[in-house]
């Protein structure tokens, strides 16, 4: 799956004509020309002395999402221990690393960005994250939408530095918000005073972060600096977060619109200008739609993330039942090939609910939302005209599933969970697992109270030792978790029908089994990948799924028993078979 550079000849025209459309509405009183040559000027001697780094994607490609301090040793930076666990532990297994915010932050685990051009001192420096990437495909983080209020960017804008003074966005009473579709519960606009200064600022996702305006091309140049300095770090994989907030309009949604598109498109084209294998990730939790809208032409996102499967496999597994899930796999348009789908089951943040809509009803999240509550979950709110709504759950991916209306006890806990696990790997696109997922981690209620912050239940960083003793452990959850999911992910790793392209087909099997059919692009092997989301024994009925008679076919897992002349197979409880042609 690689990207081929365009033959951009007339770089300077495509890039001016893109900068024309984003500013077309507005009254500008500067040089489109003039920025457009200040992009040229960066991009061409930025590319004189870099040294290019190639990723591909295939079957072997795997996402491992970790925070630079998951791991703690006393008196060592944080991202050298990252480095050296990596190494040892995980590098067989991921492709590519995605190294949370690791910039200096004030609040949101990093999302709160002071400095967007250097490295936190408590997690350590440029060098480490350059050491990193000589080991592992690097994707990091490209915060847009906003800085901390104590970001130097917004100490320069009070102090109205020519450079800053319409760095952030401000509003007047004229400005109609009234459409504006909001992820969170706060109040969206902050007023902010000293001596000399009174601003409105906009505040989409807390009063800590305050929106840049990309209507002042200087922010778009900045975040172009910070990409080409990303760029000679050695990352490949730029994630574009809250990137659907970044343009606001009056009197509109101020949500996907027209010119985020644009500058999407933009940023595509100077990546790849340098680095055609490099990849961009929009992170837009969004309904379906609006979140397939992202990959454009082939000219936006590389990959989207699949934001409405952590929801659905919640409800799956939580309520024993594959239709809901079954019938949203039916309506995914396939990825064209170059393009993919990022899928995940957990990460840093919540699960989002938004990307649910529409395919889970009121009464149905009512029902999730009071097992998740029972499991140990709490709720993130965003507003919806005058009402609070759920906009995410949190919770762990372990203490979610732990327990059932179905399995009280949680005596089916690790098989559910890793069932989970063995949908996310076979599932058209390419996986990407949370650190703390590897290992089963439950809630950290500690850190919980002791901040206040919800999001902190999923945050919790390890110290090494305490780690590397549960790992040793065969008889711990951390050890059974993890070695399991690793032998998935190296079985994976050999199965080209698993590439991020290869044809996927929903079968319709009831609803205590969740199956999808994958051929490999050169249609030499196919795999009927299915699960038991029951706690009961289930039947597969093999008439159900077409076994060329003219082929040997085995279980993945069970490589040594031919399925050819069985009728009927028993899943047990939670458990996935592989079925292949073709073992490897």
């Amino acid at each position: 799956m690689k990207n081929i550079k365009p033959n951009f000849k007339k770089i300077d025209h495509l890039i001016n004509e893109k900068l024309k459309f984003i500013y077309r509405d507005e009254k500008v009183e500067f040089s489109i020309k003039h920025y457009s040559e200040i992009i040229l000027d960066l991009l061409q001697k930025f590319q004189k002395n870099y040294k290019l780094k190639s990723i591909s994607v295939s079957e072997k490609t795997t996402v491992l999402i970790s925070y630079g301090d998951n791991l703690k040793v006393k008196n060592k930076a944080p991202l050298k221990v990252l480095k050296e666990f990596f190494e040892k532990n995980l590098k067989n297994y991921f492709e590519i690393l995605h190294v949370l915010p690791f910039y200096p932050s004030s609040s949101d685990g990093g999302f709160s960005v002071t400095d967007h051009k250097n490295v936190s001192k408590d997690l350590g420096t440029w060098n480490d994250i350059r050491l990193l990437s000589n080991h592992v495909n690097i994707m990091a983080d490209l915060i847009l939408n906003h800085a901390s209020i104590k970001s130097k960017w917004f100490k320069s804008f009070v102090k109205q530095q020519d450079k800053y003074r319409s760095f952030f966005f401000t509003i007047d009473k004229d400005f109609d918000v009234s459409k504006v579709i909001r992820p969170r519960d706060h109040d969206l606009i902050q007023l902010y005073t000293d001596k000399k200064n009174k601003n409105d600022l906009w505040c989409t996702f807390s009063h800590d972060q305050i929106d840049l305006n990309f209507k002042d091309p200087i922010v778009l140049i900045q975040f172009i600096e910070i990409i080409f300095l990303l760029l000679s770090k050695g990352i490949t994989i730029f994630r574009l977060d809250a990137v659907a907030f970044i343009w606001k309009k009056h009197a509109t949604t101020c949500v996907n619109l027209t010119e985020t598109h644009e500058i999407v498109k933009l940023l595509r084209l100077i990546i790849n200008y340098v680095n055609p294998s490099a990849l961009i990730v929009t992170e837009t939790n969004l309904p379906k739609k609006e979140n397939l809208s992202y990959f454009g032409n082939k000219d936006e996102a590389n990959w989207i993330y699949n934001f409405p499967l952590p929801p659905l496999i919640l409800y799956t597994f939580l309520f024993e039942d594959s239709s809901k899930i079954s019938g949203w796999s039916k309506s995914m348009p396939p990825a064209q090939v170059g393009n993919a789908y990022l899928n995940f089951i957990a990460s840093h943040d919540g699960i989002g609910m938004r990307p649910a809509e529409g395919i889970l009803g009121e009464r149905i999240l009512e029902k999730l939302f009071a097992r998740v509550k029972k499991n140990g979950g709490k709720f993130s709110y965003r507003k919806v005209l005058t009402k609070n709504k759920v906009y995410e759950i949190n919770i762990t991916l372990f203490d979610a599933l732990k327990r059932t209306d179905f399995d009280k006890k949680g005596f089916y806990a690790i098989e559910r969970y890793i069932a989970a696990h063995t949908i996310l790997l076979a599932l058209e696109g390419v996986p990407a697992i949370y650190f703390n997922s590897l290992f089963g981690t439950s809630n950290d209620n500690d850190k919980f109270l002791n901040t206040g912050i919800k999001r902190n239940i999923n945050r919790h960083k390890w110290n090494l030792n305490d780690l590397n003793k549960k790992i040793k452990n065969k008889n711990s959850i951390e050890y059974l978790i993890h070695s399991k999911i690793f032998q998935m992910i190296a079985l994976r790793k050999k199965l080209i029908a698993f590439h991020p392209n290869a044809t996927q087909y929903t079968l319709s099997l009831g609803n205590k089994l969740f199956g999808i059919w994958r051929q490999s692009i050169d249609r030499s092997q196919n795999i009927f990948a299915i699960t038991n989301i029951s706690s009961v024994t289930t039947d597969l009925k093999l008439s159900k799924i077409n076994l060329f008679e003219n082929q040997l076919w085995f279980d993945i897992f069970e490589p040594n028993v031919i399925l050819n002349d069985l009728k009927v197979l028993k899943l047990n409880p939670f458990q996935t078979v592989w079925i292949s042609n073709k073992i490897n």
